[in-house]
């Protein structure tokens, strides 16, 4: 089968486009990588002033040269073997743990490259880290030795040195386009003898920082319970204000404002507050809103009496009112009973005197015929001879009072 010449042509051209564009990056382009700087140097027109960032870079073959400078953070590590061995300053002998980070400045690497520090020997180590240990080691030597011994234990003084030693180590990094980002002070060591005295020192600092924190601690425990003995009198004082206060309140609720001396009678007190003129009326009323803290507006009769006196009316009106009702109502029942029985009287006579009358008479010995009952089986036996059956007129005369 014959390739399809399109396809053909199409191949060939995707391999002349990709040996392009291999050749044009061999020749033309390089790369920066992570965490490096770029520095471009002209062969014609010399170093070019300007960092290249990580990516592709232009470096045409022949005529321009790529060298790259680590941008990340290096450290300078005095540990272990290397640990700084410095005289202080009350002639004593302290073994130093340092670590120091720093970097090339941003923006200066060409600067390094143009003083010649980005030339580095076989083992990989450039020019400006060498520049830079040498610059450390002095001023970490110079600094850390005007510490006295005993501030090796101090917080406070070793940071504030160490500040000091960062600044002092900066300017003179700069000179090499450097800059440290701390001066980090891990571990001290001392002489075995002296380590033990220190450790005593320490001890002994400690237990007066101690001393100090429980004199703290009893100080803040006596404003506490000066402050809690304040507030339980402040409480007790506002317990009892609050208590009269409300011993107050329940006798203006219960008695009121009203005087009544020994009249103790139901009502006394509304007919004291009857009597009162506008005058002594209004300052019953100013004193009431006192003491019940509410607008005089507000105050009622029923402030003014008390609820015991609003009770002692209205149990007194009840039993007042009751007793009345009652009386009223024995009246009432004795003359309904009285009508009753004399309209039964009256219709009793009546009934009387209707009965007794020939037509009564006719009525009562209708009803009593009605009862009477002759036997089934009529015998017509009878003393004087005649049937009772025949005799129905005497009956009737009998039963009607003839």
């Amino acid at each position: 089968m014959t390739p399809d010449p399109r396809w053909v042509r199409l191949s060939r051209l995707s391999l002349l486009g990709m040996l392009g564009l291999w050749m044009a990056q061999s020749l033309l382009l390089t790369t920066v990588g992570a965490g490096m700087v770029g520095v471009r140097y002209n062969n014609a027109l010399g170093l070019h002033k300007e960092d290249l960032q990580p990516g592709l870079h232009l470096e045409l073959l022949g005529v321009h040269r790529v060298w790259r400078l680590p941008s990340h953070y290096l450290i300078l590590d005095y540990t272990e073997d290397r640990a700084l061995s410095i005289r202080t300053k009350d002639n004593n002998t302290v073994v130093v743990d340092i670590s120091i980070p720093y970097r090339i400045k941003r923006g200066e690497a060409w600067k390094v490259m143009d003083a010649g520090n980005h030339a580095s020997d076989g083992n990989g180590v450039y020019r400006f880290q060498r520049f830079a240990e040498e610059t450390a080691t002095s001023v970490l030597r110079e600094k850390i030795a005007q510490l006295p011994s005993e501030d090796f234990y101090n917080t406070a003084r070793r940071l504030a040195v160490a500040a000091s030693t960062l600044k002092a180590l900066n300017e003179k990094l700069a000179a090499y386009h450097l800059e440290a980002s701390t001066v980090l002070v891990r571990a001290t060591f001392f002489r075995d003898e002296y380590e033990t005295q220190l450790a005593t020192i320490q001890f002994n600092e400690q237990q007066k920082l101690l001393d100090g924190a429980k004199r703290v601690v009893a100080e803040q425990r006596q404003e506490l319970d000066n402050f809690e003995q304040q507030s339980a009198a402040l409480a007790a004082a506002k317990e009892q204000s609050w208590v009269g206060r409300i011993a107050e309140l329940d006798r203006a609720y219960q008695v009121g404002f009203m005087d009544t001396g020994d009249d103790q009678t139901p009502g006394a007190a509304r007919r004291l507050m009857e009597a009162l003129s506008e005058e002594q009326r209004a300052q019953y009323v100013t004193r009431a809103a006192t003491v019940f803290g509410v607008g005089e507006e507000r105050i009622t009769d029923g402030h003014l009496l008390g609820i015991k006196n609003v009770d002692a009316e209205s149990v007194e009106y009840s039993l007042r009112v009751v007793a009345q009702a009652d009386a009223i109502s024995s009246r009432l029942e004795a003359e309904g009973v009285a009508r009753i029985a004399k309209l039964q009287g009256a219709y009793e006579a009546r009934i009387n005197q209707l009965l007794g009358s020939p037509a009564g008479r006719a009525y009562v010995a209708y009803n009593v015929a009605e009862k009477i009952k002759f036997a089934d089986d009529l015998l017509f036996q009878s003393s004087d001879g005649i049937p009772s059956v025949l005799r129905l007129g005497e009956f009737a005369r009998q039963l009607m009072g003839r």
